[in-house]
């Protein structure tokens, strides 16, 4: 089985040119979630270069089966595939053509990095049994999530799925390691959308009025409680208002105060307790000051586990690809992501690429108009991918 690695890796080097070329493609040409209309139309062209039949799923997703040697499992492996709407500020050959859309999330990373894979396994696939499924997500970005839709549509069947695998980019790694953690990775993600309805008037009169602004201020403060005060110290959990709109002026108190928030834990039991709470103390507390105040929660994603045993196994084999010297521990992380789905209805693992140059530069965070990668890391992360699928399908 070892055998195999220096061979995965020849071709990994083999095709890194090419890989690179269809991530500048795919960062040229980013679309919005659930968008994805030219970037499917892409994946599955590439895809039928390799003999494979590829499927539309959940509308802008595309799903494609190797089949290996028969008698063994199905392992799935997903790349997501939709971009943000951030302009990009970096001055690069491949800039986004789409002003106002980027790949600030290093989507196009895991598109390219798949496709590098599958061009990989489809060439080794008398080497291993079972067949490996390869998942290209839409729609990460933005509530319900593409992979809630993938999974309604039955893209863990036929043939049943065993596990699954995801990578995602990670800036505070240099190229060429990997980030891994077993257990609670990824945070659960609500938004919180309040409406806090008073009397509003003359700012030198406030007898006269029901002061909204001061019912939300108090509001936002209490919440913090909620955390601090009902929550386990052992359940890390965030409680973040983000964007608070009193549009009154320095005389004028408003009708209403409108703000939005996040409520992030990793444990569901606690979600649903700490959303009663919010609610009570809400609307509670707007009441006795003589207010109303109105909560949305619009639930998003779960909590990200990654199962134990499945995640020291690829801990291991990643040891055996990169050297143990390129494969880190990863702390608990409060962002949110859509793989999460696939870990709450199989066994799961999501581990992080490194994408930082080791001179310090590509360091810009996710989610920045100025985040790019060393494509150095396009030479690890479809070998990378290929090998585990094998090595799980192997047992």
């Amino acid at each position: 089985m070892l055998a195999l690695i220096p061979q995965i890796q020849r071709l990994a080097a083999q095709y890194a040119a090419d890989t690179v070329a269809v991530r500048r493609h795919l960062h040229a040409h980013p679309e919005l979630s659930f968008e994805e209309t030219n970037t499917a139309a892409f994946v599955t062209e590439e895809l039928k270069k390799l003999g494979l039949q590829p499927q539309a799923i959940a509308n802008t997703g595309v799903v494609a089966l190797i089949e290996g040697q028969p008698g063994g499992p199905t392992i799935a492996l997903r790349a997501d595939m939709d971009a943000l709407p951030i302009l990009e500020a970096n001055d690069v050959p491949y800039k986004s053509t789409n002003p106002g859309v980027m790949h600030a999330c290093g989507h196009d990373v895991h598109t390219a990095s798949l496709l590098g894979a599958a061009r990989i396994l489809n060439e080794l696939k008398g080497e291993f049994k079972g067949s490996i499924k390869l998942m290209f997500q839409p729609g990460e970005e933005r509530l319900p999530g593409g992979a809630s839709l993938m999974i309604k549509e039955g893209i863990l069947e036929n043939p049943a799925v065993s596990n699954v695998l995801g990578q995602h980019v990670f800036p505070h790694l240099p190229a060429g390691k990997i980030g891994v953690r077993a257990g609670r990775y990824m945070a659960s993600t609500d938004e919180l959308y309040l409406t806090v309805r008073g009397k509003g008037g003359h700012g030198a009169m406030p007898e006269m009025n029901l002061d909204p602004v001061l019912v939300a201020a108090h509001i936002i403060v209490a919440a913090q409680q909620i955390v601090s005060r009902r929550s386990s110290p052992k359940i890390p959990s965030v409680l973040s208002f983000g964007k608070v709109i009193a549009n009154g002026a320095t005389n004028v108190i408003p009708n209403e105060v409108y703000i939005e928030g996040t409520f992030r834990t990793l444990n569901e039991e606690w979600r649903d307790e700490a959303h009663q709470h919010l609610r009570r103390l809400c609307e509670g507390l707007a009441d006795s000051m003589g207010a109303v105040c109105e909560l949305e929660i619009r639930r998003g994603y779960p909590y990200l586990e990654n199962e134990p045993q499945l995640t020291a196994r690829v801990k291991a084999a990643a040891q055996e690809y990169l050297g143990p010297e390129n494969v880190v521990e990863l702390d608990q992380w409060m962002a949110a992501e859509d793989f999460a789905y696939f870990s709450q209805a199989a066994p799961a693992c999501f581990y992080r690429l490194g994408t930082r140059h080791e001179d310090g530069r590509f360091a810009s965070s996710v989610h920045t108009p100025t985040f790019d990668i060393d494509e150095q890391a396009l030479a690890t992360g479809p070998g990378l991918m290929a090998w585990l699928a094998i090595k799980e399908l192997q047992g």
